[in-house]
């Protein structure tokens, strides 16, 4: 299968996250995994700050199951339901109960003819019927825990069908039946191998054919504990599988494909879950493009969500987005099997000049470091390999000394230099019987190393003994078949356990209750209104973010006097609500020395704004600020996620360039500097062509108080602590040498 991961790793317990309460992690701390006694409390904007986690359990290893609309009728679609669930019940020991009003029995069963009917409460009822409704309502007064409802025709056909499912959730709220469904299918109840140990992978896909590929991966020695086909998620929905999954101490990664997520909040919370327990989550969201959401919105009736907010918000809390269904294969494969890295560094051991390079371009260009080996290492590699060949890292080692006693002195030296934590062996094609004998040469040293071993097996065919028998025989080498999927899952590798090693809860440490700030604020607040640039500084003042010192006046000799008492050279600006741009009607003027020049000026900007029609709430006269990096700091709405801060390059260019970040409240200190890393113009605030280095540390600080004001004042409507703030941009906010601070220029804030 081309692309797929085709090999397991180590099969003992994966370290790097608790499977006990008070077993140290990796990163030495001391904690337990997330568990379902987490307390409910709520942040400032009314938010949930811990993830309700449903007992699941008995919904993938139910006892009792009904099967409502149960079939033998030839030709038949729920026949061949039926047919399936009953070899499943009898494969995993489940009592199975038909269900038909007009049938006595079902392939030799009896069968009941309401749910109502049934000789005993059931875990799960599987509804294959074109109405589920009813069927819900019926289930209130019989104790079932769990509902599949397989039909379609609900959210993903427009408004009638939105109606419908939304009344198929209210039913599932009144009965106490948590639902799955509708438009999905029985993937949870597949049979599984129960013959393979070590993690598993869990399975969440909202669309079940999407799962296909890698339920297949058990049939390369790798186990899948479970799958969740969520479809429309009119009640249970990905994070509520994503919470059950991160407390499960079989599951060593989580796999998903999403489409759309149905409570931006609640899939956060199930993602911080997963990063507290140290479970790596990896998922594919489709939704990049506007063909891509339009597709998943038809297809599952829910919001895919600003991508790039979405993108962010899964960085934010380790989950590991890749893009196609093969990467989503190997990926998840290796980080829920392999070991924690002992180093970072990548050694590439090639048996071609020509395939090393083209994998270190690879490994490199993905971000991955490859180490030159120690002029020692290198020396002790020449006493197996020709002189004339690299062996600084790349290591080419010619191709012949891996057909002999030489092959394992070459992999056993490369494992043993310190800096190197994973080594990755490229085989572009078979080469029996040299090929032959590397591969069981890499899978003998993996047996007796603890550094991760990969192999790059890039047959086509497939077929070839070393790879079928030797190398997916083993347990503890990574077989990949692309050059592609192999560097991006080892860069997922790496990133995860770096992230898990340094991760903390932002839900910990986030506001509970308004700051002082908070009340300033909300009375310079204006219901539907975009506020003046006076007005929108005086909200940044509240908040501590640093402004010029600058007077609102409404006369020309009222201009004069501020200007002495601001100091000259001043800024002189128009200042009115629902002016965004002034700049594009020359309502800023710059560097004004005198008395007249402001006086002037005044006169000036009073002209453009009755010629335009624009009505003032006066002209501002301002400190000049020196110059610095002119940057800009936002917030925003997100319809999944709420309140956001957005951070890039600022002034005039900033929708030219657009250099800009996001991140979703609530984040510390080392994710507002991360921001700042990600922008491509990050090095301006390093100081450029003998500038000097910005004051980083005031633009995060900057950053922290902005996000505090989206916290306290972005919420939705109608949740405690909303304040109606739903825009603001200060654009630009200068930020000075390092040590002299940084300042707002301007600020447009715009209100619910």
């Amino acid at each position: 299968m081309l692309g797929s991961t085709h090999g397991t790793l180590t099969m003992t317990p994966r370290q790097g996250r608790v499977l006990a309460c008070g077993e140290p992690t990796s990163g030495g701390s001391v904690h337990s995994r997330a568990d379902d006694s987490d307390t409910v409390g709520f942040d400032v904007s009314g938010r949930p700050l811990h993830a309700p986690v449903p007992d699941l359990d008995r919904f993938f290893r139910p006892e009792a199951v009904a099967v409502v609309g149960a079939s033998d009728a030839e030709g038949r679609p729920n026949t061949g339901i039926t047919r399936q669930l009953l070899a499943w019940a009898e494969h995993v020991g489940a009592r199975l109960y038909p269900v038909h009003p007009k049938r006595r029995e079902v392939f030799g069963q009896a069968c009941a003819p309401a749910v109502a009917d049934l000789p005993e409460p059931v875990d799960v009822a599987v509804l294959l019927v074109a109405d589920p409704l009813p069927v819900l309502e019926q289930l209130a007064d019989t104790k079932t825990r769990f509902a599949v409802a397989f039909a379609s025709g609900f959210a993903e056909t427009g408004q009638d069908g939105t109606l419908a499912q939304q009344q198929l959730a209210e039913a599932a709220a009144r009965s106490g039946v948590r639902l799955l469904g509708p438009n999905t299918n029985l993937n949870a109840f597949e049979r599984f191998r129960t013959d393979l140990d070590g993690p598993a992978i869990a399975l969440v896909t909202q669309s079940g054919h999407q799962g296909r590929p890698l339920f297949a991966l058990q049939e390369l020695g790798i186990r899948l504990s479970h799958w969740a086909p969520t479809g429309n998620e009119a009640d249970l929905e990905t994070a509520d599988f994503l919470s059950y999954f991160a407390g499960r101490p079989e599951v060593g990664a989580v796999a998903a494909y999403v489409e759309g997520l149905k409570d931006g909040r609640r899939f956060l919370l199930a993602a911080d879950r997963a990063a507290r327990g140290g479970v790596p989550v990896v998922a594919v969201k489709v939704g990049r493009t506007e063909t891509g959401t339009r597709t998943a919105a038809s297809h599952t009736g829910k919001l895919t969500g600003s991508d790039a907010t979405v993108d962010a918000a899964m960085r934010q809390y380790g989950v590991i987005r890749v893009d196609g269904l093969d990467e989503l294969q190997d990926t998840a494969t290796l980080l829920a099997r392999a070991r924690p890295p002992r180093a970072e560094g990548v050694a590439v051991l090639a048996i071609s000049g020509g395939t090393g390079a083209h994998l270190a371009d690879l490994a490199t260009s993905a971000g991955l470091t490859l180490p030159t080996l120690s002029d020692a290492k290198q020396a002790e590699l020449h006493q197996w390999i020709p002189d004339y060949l690299s062996v600084a890292n790349p290591v080419d080692n010619g191709g012949h000394p891996v057909g002999d006693w030489r092959g394992r002195k070459i992999i056993d030296a490369v494992l043993a230099e310190p800096d190197v934590g994973v080594l990755i062996c490229p085989i572009t094609g078979p080469f029996p019987p040299m090929s032959d004998r590397l591969a069981r040469d890499l899978v003998a040293a993996a047996e007796e190393t603890d550094k991760l071993v990969c192999v790059v097996w890039g047959s086509p065919v497939g077929t070839e003994d070393a790879y079928r028998t030797t190398l997916l025989g083993s347990s503890r080498v990574a077989t990949f078949r692309t050059f592609g999927n192999c560097v991006r899952a080892v860069r997922a590798y790496l990133g995860h356990h770096r992230f898990a090693r340094a991760y903390r809860s932002p839900f910990e440490d986030a506001p509970r209750t308004p700051s002082p700030s908070y009340r300033k604020a909300q009375a310079l607040l204006r219901p539907g209104q975009q506020l003046s640039e006076h007005a929108g500084k005086q909200l940044l003042r509240a908040y501590g973010v640093r402004v010029p010192r600058e007077q609102l006046c409404t006369s020309a000799a009222g201009a004069v006097r501020a200007a002495a008492q601001v100091g000259y050279p001043v800024v002189m600006k128009a200042s009115a609500p629902r002016l965004a741009h002034k700049s594009e009607y020359g309502l800023v003027r710059v560097g004004l020395t005198s008395a007249s020049q402001v006086r002037d000026t005044y006169r000036e900007l009073m002209d453009i704004t009755r010629t335009e029609e624009i009505e003032l709430d006066g002209v501002l006269v301002c400190q000049m600020v020196d110059p610095g990096v002119e940057m800009v700091v936002g917030v925003g709405q997100d319809e999944l996620f709420g309140p956001t801060v957005t951070v890039g390059l600022g002034g005039v260019l900033v929708e030219v360039l657009g250099d800009v970040t996001v991140r979703v409240p609530p984040f510390g200190e080392e994710q507002a500097r991360a921001m700042l890393g990600e922008l491509r113009g990050a090095a301006l605030l390093d100081g450029v062509r003998g500038r000097p280095p910005a004051d980083v540390d005031a633009l995060v600080e900057v950053i922290l108080r902005v996000q505090r004001m989206a916290l306290e004042l972005g919420a939705p409507p109608g949740s405690e602590g909303a304040g109606g703030l739903a825009e603001l941009d200060i654009n630009p906010l200068v930020v000075l040498p390092r040590g002299q601070g940084a300042v707002a220029l301007d600020a447009l804030a715009v209100c619910r």
